[in-house]
């Protein structure tokens, strides 16, 4: 049967669907970083943008494919994480922006939007690279627009582009010659080729019969800006709230002995009209779900359970709520003043958090190589920081993305300075002034970024060759600026290799930050034996706690 156009229900569980099947290939996805090094984090990264981004949606009851598009593409964007995150949130922000006062999308629509996605992808990203998810993103829209001149069965359509992603992912080793000398096509590029094979799925009924699929009926939950609700509910009192109960009921519709009455539409929302306001009623074959406030939440409960059997049921106390938000806003509007300044960095580790706090930090985000933080939890940080100007250290490039949009979103002044390594981030602290001005700061501190050479030590998880170095699986690899320039069997004779190749004449102190896999006694050998070698060199050596690298060493 043809499917001539895909409604606001339909896309919703394409999307669903799309983040199902990356969810189910995230580890595949992470295999192919090109580095072999256990921190590949592209899946990882997708999977969770492509997860708050579906969470949006799944719940909304929305009659237009441009709302669900557009929820969809907010959710995806501040749950980004990690460069490849960003940039799916951009190819979606082009798709809801195509999209834009559409009831449905044909087949010339669905194409339209994969292209929009993918310009203005391109757009966002100041240097595209060809071989990497861009490529795959417009493979598969040039396969899309060529199929729906020539089609108007949105599946058809949608295989046509899934197509397309395949084949310019076949191509992605060609485009990147690193890609090609260890074997792998690009991550990011796969994990997009899951997403589309997942929204093919979804239109042509394939993924319904998947164990692991469970399509989400459309809700009432509501996104709530809760600055906003703190400052309405400052304007209001408690004893003027005339319906004062919030109530929302689940049932699971049924025609056996728990249901008395047949279910109508109208006549079961007219009948709750008169009972509050702010009513909501969503169905499909199964499930009732409603949203209202009332005075009467029993009446509501014991009306809802004539049509079936209750699955939920929630009363939330509206005027209890109103004091307790507004005793909280009044105390924070008390203990409320703005700071100068305030300095964010991200890094994982106890002892990297405390380095940086100690350093004159004020706020450390959990994250780093192999946990990306979104752009929600950069603009999270930012807004808790109640600072006039904010400073973000990112500490690693796969960050760069998620720390620009959330300085795009952030509504006070935000400058980043691009660390891309720990050592990078804590020399850059010895330049911060909090008596200059934002711009001031932010040409100091970059101008640090070139006084330290950064390098780190870990572990390879599979045998390959990379930039002439053979690397195998289980032997300790050390990478300087990003680079592989040494593969060997012991952690010592690795960490020792790789300092020896960072020092020359100007050198003056190296620095040791030990990982949770490092210890104190390797650490004291390394420095030992280079301050042996080179008497004219000071070693320091500080926890840093961090996951994946036993050691990162700085050279200044």
């Amino acid at each position: 049967m043809s499917i001539t156009k895909i409604t606001s229900c339909q896309l919703q569980e394409m999307l669903q669907a799309g983040s199902e099947y990356l969810a189910n290939n995230d580890e595949y996805v992470n295999s192919l970083n090109v580095f072999p090094v256990p921190d590949g984090d592209t899946g990882t990264n997708m999977n969770m943008s492509m997860t708050t981004g579906a969470k949006a949606v799944a719940d909304t009851a929305k009659e237009k494919v441009s709302e669900v598009a557009s929820i969809f593409a907010k959710g995806l964007l501040m749950g980004a994480r990690g460069n490849s995150g960003v940039i799916l949130s951009q190819l979606f922000r082009g798709f809801a922006k195509s999209t834009e006062g559409k009831d449905f999308l044909d087949a010339n629509d669905l194409a339209d939007a994969f292209r929009f996605g993918v310009e203005t992808a391109y757009n966002a990203v100041m240097k595209p690279v060809e071989g990497t998810i861009l490529t795959v993103a417009r493979g598969a829209a040039k396969y899309a627009i060529k199929s729906a001149k020539q089609n108007i069965d949105v599946a058809i359509v949608m295989r046509a582009a899934v197509m397309g992603a395949k084949k310019y992912l076949a191509k992605t080793p060609e485009l990147l010659p690193v890609l090609k000398e260890v074997g792998v096509v690009d991550s990011g590029g796969q994990g997009l080729v899951y997403i589309y094979e997942g929204f093919l799925a979804s239109l042509t009924g394939a993924f319904e019969t998947a164990a692991d699929f469970i399509p989400t009926p459309a809700a009432m939950d509501q996104l709530v800006d809760v600055e906003h609700h703190k400052a309405v509910a400052s304007h209001v009192a408690s004893e003027d709230i005339k319906l004062g109960f919030c109530t929302e009921i689940m049932v699971q519709l049924s025609k056996g002995q728990t249901a008395t009455e047949k279910f109508d539409y109208d006549a079961f929302r007219n009948y709750l009209a008169r009972l509050g306001d702010s009513l909501l009623v969503v169905n499909d074959d199964k499930i009732l779900k409603v949203h209202i406030h009332t005075e009467v939440p029993g009446e509501i409960i014991s009306y809802g359970q004539k049509f079936g059997a209750l699955v939920k049921v929630k009363v939330d106390n509206m005027r209890l709520q109103h004091d307790t938000i507004i005793e909280k806003t009044t105390k924070e509007n008390a203990s409320k003043k703005k700071v100068p300044y305030a300095v964010i960095a991200i890094a994982v580790g106890d002892g990297l958090k405390k380095l940086f706090l100690s350093l004159g930090v004020d706020h450390v985000i959990a994250g780093g190589q192999t946990m990306n933080p979104s752009t929600e939890d950069i603009l999270t940080a930012i807004k808790e920081a109640n600072a006039k100007n904010i400073i973000i250290l990112p500490n690693n490039k796969n960050i760069f993305m998620a720390a620009e949009s959330a300085a795009e979103v952030a509504e006070i002044p935000v400058a980043i300075i691009y660390s891309r390594t720990i050592p990078q981030g804590i020399a850059t602290m010895l330049a911060f002034n909090p008596d200059l001005k934002l711009e001031e700061n932010k040409k100091n501190m970059t101008e640090m970024l070139t006084n330290v050479t950064s390098a780190q030590v870990t572990t390879a998880v599979r045998d390959t060759t990379i930039d002439g170095i053979d690397v195998h699986k289980n032997d300790y690899i050390g990478i300087i600026e990003g680079k592989i320039v040494i593969s060997k069997p012991t952690i010592i004779e690795t960490s020792i290799a790789i300092l020896e190749q960072m020092i020359n004449d100007e050198t003056e102190i190296i620095t040791i930050l030990i990982g949770k896999e490092g210890t104190q006694d390797d650490a004291d050998i390394v420095a030992s034996t280079i301050e042996k070698n080179y008497s004219d060199i000071q070693v320091e050596i500080y926890p840093g706690d961090q996951p994946v690298y036993p050691y990162i060493f700085s050279v200044e």
